[in-house]
């Protein structure tokens, strides 16, 4: 059975003082006894932190990005080990932001996602398509490519540890959002590729979220269509009431 998840990525906003204040008001604000595993992404330099901040919480810690390789002469670089060694057993893999910023290319990323794998961490695999691909009716096809590119070569025992991540990069940052039905139409086009490619079951555990400009104003109706499983929430997740507020809205 997929679980509904909200995740925050917190990119390159908090210093330590920041980000423990945050993690403080979400540990007060975020609402209980709801079935939604709820998951923060602090910069690198505050991941140890974070992790024992969070103990006895259910609160869980990700990382936004790793290298693929195991160590070695890789200046500015962090290594599944790494994280492990801090308690982060989750990572991000595939924005967009690293996609376009940092030149990453679908088969570095199959890369990463084949190391994390390899030490049992959890990936939440980022696709999405480009404003000029929805505009020419390309938008299936980029989104395909980017799932068939990054994952079809795993195992179906793998697909345990993988999370997706649908963020329409037109709307990232830009207070644009995927309509509910835009958000439902990819959720549920990922969804039959992976059926296609493995089986019923492998694609109705799978869970995929939806990012792009959720707020808590939009949250329950994008949350409430049949094949989004939850947020990856970037801007919201750094106002620990909007944050709250989402995931209220699963």
């Amino acid at each position: 059975m997929r679980h509904q998840i909200v995740a925050g990525n917190w990119k390159m906003h908090k210093n330590l003082s920041e980000t423990h204040v945050l993690l403080d008001e979400l540990i007060e604000l975020l609402p209980t006894g709801k079935e939604v595993e709820v998951i923060v992404a602090p910069a690198f330099t505050n991941l140890a932190s974070a992790v024992n901040h969070l103990e006895g919480t259910n609160i869980q810690v990700a990382a936004q990005n790793m290298h693929q390789a195991e160590g070695g002469a890789f200046t500015g670089e962090i290594s599944a080990q790494m994280l492990l060694s801090v308690g982060v057993e989750t990572v991000i893999i595939g924005h967009s932001e690293r996609r376009h910023y940092f030149k990453e290319t679908d088969a570095i990323l199959a890369d990463k996602v084949n190391t994390a794998l390899r030490h049992n961490m959890r990936v939440i695999y980022c696709i999405g398509e480009e404003l000029k691909d929805r505009e020419s009716k390309q938008y299936l096809n980029v989104n395909f490519n980017q799932l068939r590119d990054g994952l079809f070569h795993l195992s179906k025992a793998q697909w345990e540890h993988i999370v997706i991540a649908y963020e329409p990069v037109w709307a990232i940052g830009t207070g644009e959002t995927a309509t509910p039905e835009q958000a439902q139409e990819i959720h549920a086009f990922i969804r039959q590729e992976i059926e296609r490619q493995y089986d019923k079951t492998v694609a109705e555990n799978t869970s995929i979220l939806y990012g792009g400009s959720v707020k808590p104003n939009n949250a329950k109706e994008i949350f409430s269509k049949p094949d989004v499983d939850g947020g990856l929430i970037g801007g919201a997740a750094l106002v620990a009431a909007d944050f709250a507020a989402i995931v209220a809205a699963i």
